[in-house]
Formats: C-alpha cells, structure tokens, sequence
C-alpha cells in the first residue's frame, strides 16, 4: 500500500541523504543492499537480548539502506536484474532475521503465547513474498494486499520504539496471513479471467 502511494516519489529526498553521507561519489547498490542486511543480523542480536530501543534504531538504519540502494541504483542507471534479485533475496534473510530475533526475545521471557504469535507472524512474514514470485512465475501480477514489506517494517519500527512489540507481532500475525489470502484470491481472479 505505501509502495503503491508513494512509489519512487521519495527518491530526491532519499537522495539528498545519501549525498550528506557519501557526497558525489557513486557506490555500487549492492554494496547498500549487503550493508542493509548486514544491519538485521544486528537487529536480530539486539533484540533477542531484550534491547528493543537499540533494535528499533538498527532496523531504522536498515531499511533506511533499503530504500536508499533502489534509489541509487535508478538515478545512477545502475538497475540490473541481478541487483533486483539481490535485493529480494536479501530483503528476505533481513525479514526472517528480525523475526527470529523477535521469537528468540519472546522464548527468553517464557512467554509461551508470543512465542506461538511470533511465530505465526514469521510464517504469514515468509509467505507473502512467496506468493508474489510465485504468481509472477506463471507470469500473473501480484503486486497487492493489505502489508507489504514498508508496511511490515512501519508496524516492526512502531512496536520496537514505543515498547509495543506484543501488540505489533499480534499484528503481524493476523495482517500478514490476511495479505497472503488477499494475493491468493487475486492471482485466482486473474487466472478465471483468461
């Protein structure tokens, strides 16, 4: 949803940021996309130890990279396939690690419900991005559903900043299996048309 409103309207700005930290000089994407999920494993360590506030904070400087990459990558004519699949590819391991963080946080705690949430969330987490390569696969769209990975990412920031992490992975829970059935019923319309 905020990718469809915003799209690469944010671009200049996230520009303007990257010129702060790097100047003129133009680094390869990739190197941002790496960096990015590089960060998530600090999240994951962060918040398994109960440092929510530090993981909030490392999760931020996350995606911040995240958008950053595509936004180079297209004002520097830099887009390739294999950026994209990158991208992707690590976009996932950065999902799962944040939630593996969250799980391990839950399990410390021996809270034994958030622990089944969080898992929960991490399965609805893995799916959604499942679903649309698949539909792409067989060559349908599927670019829908109620969260995306920015919306995914806003709920995770909310809950590790503001001390709300029960009430983001309950969330996660319901909202990311909601969105994988959303996907499922689109591909399903689009497949009856033809």
């Amino acid at each position: 949803m905020i990718s469809a409103k915003v799209g690469h309207s944010l671009d200049p700005l996230i520009l303007k940021f990257y010129r702060l930290f790097f100047g003129r000089h133009i680094i390869n994407p990739n190197i941002l996309t790496v960096c990015g999920a590089l960060l998530s494993i600090g999240v994951c360590f962060a918040v398994a130890w109960g440092h929510l506030i530090l993981g909030g904070v490392v999760l931020l400087a996350s995606g911040f990279l995240d958008l950053m990459d595509g936004a180079l990558a297209r004002s520097s004519d830099q887009v390739t396939p294999f950026g994209g699949f990158l991208d992707s590819v690590l976009d996932r391991y950065s999902d799962l690690l944040v939630m593996c963080g969250i799980l391990v946080y839950f399990m410390k705690r021996d809270d034994s419900l958030l622990t089944i949430v969080a898992f929960v969330a991490a399965i609805g987490v893995a799916i959604i991005p499942y679903a649309k390569a698949r539909a792409e696969a067989a060559s349908l769209t599927c670019n829908t559903g109620l969260l995306e990975r920015p919306e995914r990412v806003v709920i995770l920031l909310i809950g590790l900043l503001c001390n709300l992490l029960s009430y983001a992975v309950f969330a996660l829970a319901v909202l990311t299996h909601v969105t994988v059935v959303q996907r499922i019923l689109y591909v399903r319309r689009q497949i009856h048309r033809t």
